[in-house]
């Protein structure tokens, strides 16, 4: 399960992975998918960090995965409650959109689907060379995208962008995704959660309420499409 690192590499920027203490994989969900107890933890650890004083907050993880995206068993599983999971879904991106501290992720590995999202959500994107992709493999797997999700992607990335990610299922490396302005640094894989944390303290003096009050203006149309419920009818 998720945690906070109780030895964060930099004083007052809090550190958030996404898999288990101690191991590069979560035996119980190796790819980090959006599990519904996953993803209350997150939020969770999130409102801990900013509640504990934490003045900027990095989110990465460990191993092959940053996150694959949503957890498609439950989804198979669970149909009728796929409405209801999607929302819990954006409310996670909301809190993340809107937290009153600066916020970094730090793509450590595959970024797929929600996961490639939820990073789109962090202020600052850094990604790592060497291994990872960041991708939408939904047009691959004939799924389409919540209101919410479309907005989020076509707000933070350019129309060109987003319409190639969307419609291609394409797999961006770090200098690619650099490039199609996805990411905004590719750092060696070792330099990873030290650039992060140094981001996070430049920004650090720029927390406290009026950052949620300038990202939710910043952010409205797009925080107000992640707020309408998802339809039944989606899929």
């Amino acid at each position: 399960m998720p945690f906070l690192s109780a030895q964060p590499t930099v004083a007052d920027v809090a550190e958030l992975f996404l898999g288990a203490p101690g191991t590069e994989l979560d035996e119980a969900n190796p790819e980090n998918r959006f599990r519904l107890e996953w993803i209350e933890q997150v939020e969770s650890l999130v409102d801990t960090a900013v509640a504990d004083g934490a003045k900027a907050l990095v989110i990465t993880a460990t191993g092959k995965f940053f996150t694959n995206g949503l957890d498609t068993d439950f989804i198979a599983a669970h149909a009728a409650e796929l409405p209801a999971y999607l929302d819990k879904v954006h409310g996670l991106y909301t809190k993340i959109l809107t937290l009153p501290v600066p916020t970094i992720a730090a793509i450590n590995g595959h970024a797929f689907g929600a996961g490639a999202m939820l990073a789109l959500c962090a202020d600052h994107v850094v990604m790592r060379t060497e291994r990872g992709f960041w991708s939408l493999p939904e047009a691959a797997l004939s799924m389409p995208f919540t209101r919410g999700m479309a907005s989020l992607i076509r707000t933070r990335l350019t129309d060109r962008t987003a319409t190639e990610a969307m419609l291609t299922s394409r797999r961006y490396a770090a200098d690619a995704a650099v490039a199609a302005g996805i990411v905004d640094e590719a750092v060696a894989a070792g330099d990873l959660l030290a650039r992060a944390a140094a981001i996070g303290a430049e920004r650090a003096p720029l927390a406290g309420p009026a950052q949620t009050l300038i990202k939710r203006g910043l952010r409205q149309p797009l925080l107000a499409d992640l707020a309408v419920p998802t339809p039944p009818s989606l899929l």
